[in-house]
């Protein structure tokens, strides 16, 4: 009798199949825990010895690896003297609010002395993000690279590389960076600038005292290396380059873009960027410098260095070149844009030229899921201001004013408490308030002659949206204090860059020219100088989610804001209750 039973065996084993098929994430995946140790490290960098925070000891940080499907869980211990959270820049965060990071908006820090696990799944990405702390400055010196890899038995869509190499890209600097901010929030004036960029922490030949901190990829003939790129760097965007080298862009915040070919890139601070670099089929008989240098747009002061590495290929007739023939080879220079795009026009068209090269892969595999109807419209201005400065002091602001930053002119106070666990326990009214602008509040010619009254509104205020809703966001830049570039980066969710231009946005005529098709999908954006970006997403994740400008210094400003997507009615689309060691304020 036991064959009549086979049937219903056959049904359930199908079944089973079917589930497994539907969610491949609990199928494949995998669960891989982390100890991320929090703690001092004396480095030293031209000729100057400093204490910088790292994760276990490492600058940069070490790299955490997963599978797109993984569940990652990070044990943080915070062995410092200073609150510390650390944010997982890109990752989706699917209805684990709790694990985003930023300090007052979904968390309140790790103390010293305490821990927190942070648990987070890997759904839909794969590709190059980064993991960074999400608290004052100190991002300057903790940071590091995570890798998401395909599922196990799937392929990149690029031909797949010999060996993969992370580069991120930072700043250094001699000073201690919370004593820099600290002193640029107390005088209202702008900060003292870096005193070096870095390529994997390290500063390279061009500057004095550093000979020997020289970032060297090795790499063979006729092989193609993956670089995974990152732009850490506090407050400034960055050209990128090898000499005698093209670079093939294949990804870029973790999605897959269609390929294209350059000589040199432009990453924001949050951005990352997935490129091959084919080497010369030949020993060349030279070494290659590799460089990065600001992009700069503002009316500041800015460290205007170079940061070098160098390609070095290894001769065939020897595992491994030796120190004195190396030297012997002549050393090629890539030629980068001028750094001042205020004053070279060219470069800055230059750069928007290159952003438009972006766009989703949009195969059968991969679709760009391009919201095509939109449920509500926002338009944000982003851009500095004033601050009044204190009675009886003395402030290094515009006019004696402090400097100050803010969207739609509310500069965002940060308040004591989360505003997440606020918001979970119906806890608003003593947080935050839900009213923050859809609109300017004062409509002006953005892009033209500034307003006589620049002073900021001081607020904590976000957006409240219901779930699944699709957005539309047009990000405005103003030339208030002088026209700027801002790298915006959303927390939560990945969007798509449908729109960009110069001026002033034209609701009558710019939508026309919006690409719905296979836009570049990404976590940060820069907004250009002068200009507007338009972006488009699905509001899918139920929480409360950080948006802020990515310079560190436009930030602590007040440019930033928080949107708050509502839990949908299916139990799977609700924020399930904090976990039992999410740290307290």
């Amino acid at each position: 009798m036991g064959y009549l039973h086979f049937p219903a065996m056959a049904a359930w084993l199908f079944g089973l199949c079917v589930a497994a098929a539907l969610m491949p994430e609990l199928a494949e995946g995998k669960t891989r825990h982390y100890t991320f140790n929090i703690q001092y490290h004396n480095v030293t960098r031209l000729c100057s010895a400093r204490k910088i925070v790292t994760v276990n000891g490492k600058f940069p940080g070490p790299r955490l690896v997963a599978r797109e499907g993984d569940r990652v869980l990070v044990k943080v211990v915070n062995h410092i003297k200073e609150n510390v959270t650390i944010h997982w820049h890109g990752i989706r965060q699917l209805r684990s609010g709790w694990a985003d990071g930023p300090a007052y908006i979904t968390q309140c820090p790790i103390q010293t002395g305490q821990s927190y696990t942070y648990n987070f799944t890997i759904i839909g990405q794969r590709g190059t993000l980064w993991y960074h702390a999400h608290i004052s400055w100190l991002r300057s010196t903790l940071y590091g690279p995570i890798i998401l890899l395909p599922r196990r038995n799937e392929s990149y869509p690029f031909v797949k590389p010999y060996k993969e190499i992370p580069i991120i890209l930072g700043e250094w600097f001699k000073a201690d960076p919370e004593a820099v901010i600290s002193q640029a929030l107390q005088t209202g004036g702008g900060p003292n600038v870096s005193d070096a960029y870095t390529l994997n922490g390290l500063p390279g030949p061009m500057y004095n005292c550093s000979s020997k901190d020289v970032f060297k990829l090795k790499v063979k003939p006729g092989k193609t290396y993956l670089l995974r790129l990152i732009n850490a760097a506090l407050n400034d965007e960055l050209f990128f380059s090898v000499a005698n080298h093209s670079l093939t862009v294949v990804c870029a915040d973790a999605t897959y873009v269609k390929p294209f070919t350059t000589d040199i890139l432009l990453i924001t601070p949050g951005q990352t960027t997935g490129v091959l670099l084919k080497t010369k089929p030949n020993f060349p008989n030279a070494t290659f410098l590799i460089l990065t240098r600001p992009y700069f747009t503002g009316a500041g002061t800015l460290d205007n260095t170079t940061a070098a590495g160098i390609l070095e290929y290894e001769h065939p007739l020897r595992s491994s070149g030796t120190p004195s023939s190396i030297k012997t080879l002549p050393l090629l220079k890539p030629s980068l844009p001028p750094i001042n795009g205020t004053k070279f026009v060219n470069v800055t068209q230059f750069v928007q030229n290159l952003a438009r090269k972006y766009r989703s892969l949009d195969s059968a595999k991969y679709p760009a899921k391009v919201p095509q109807t939109v449920d509500r419209k926002f338009f944000f201005t982003v851009g500095l201001g004033t601050s009044p400065c204190p009675k009886n002091t003395t402030c290094q602001g515009p006019n004696g004013q402090k400097f100050a930053a803010a969207i739609n002119n509310v500069s965002f106070a940060m308040p004591s408490v989360a505003m997440l666990q606020s918001h979970f326990f119906a806890q608003s009214n003593v947080t935050y308030r839900t009213d923050f602008p859809s609109n300017p509040i004062v409509q002006f010619n953005y892009t033209g002659t500034p307003p006589n009254n620049t002073n900021v509104i001081n607020s904590t205020r976000a957006v409240v949206i219901p779930f699944n809703t699709t957005v539309e966001l047009v990000l405005q830049d103003t030339s208030i204090l002088g026209a700027e570039s801002h790298p915006l980066h959303l927390h939560g969710f990945n969007f798509y860059i449908v729109g960009q231009g110069f001026g002033n946005f034209d609701q009558n005529k710019d939508p026309a020219k919006f690409n719905l098709v296979d836009p570049v999908e990404r976590n940060t954006v820069g907004v250009p100088a002068g200009g507007w970006a338009a972006i488009r997403f699905l509001a899918d994740n139920p929480g409360v989610w950080f948006m802020h400008c990515h310079l560190e210094i436009h930030t602590s400003w007040g440019l930033k804001m928080a949107w708050i997507v509502q839990d949908g009615p299916q139990q799977n689309q609700k924020l399930p209750p904090p976990p039992v060691d999410l740290p307290q304020c």
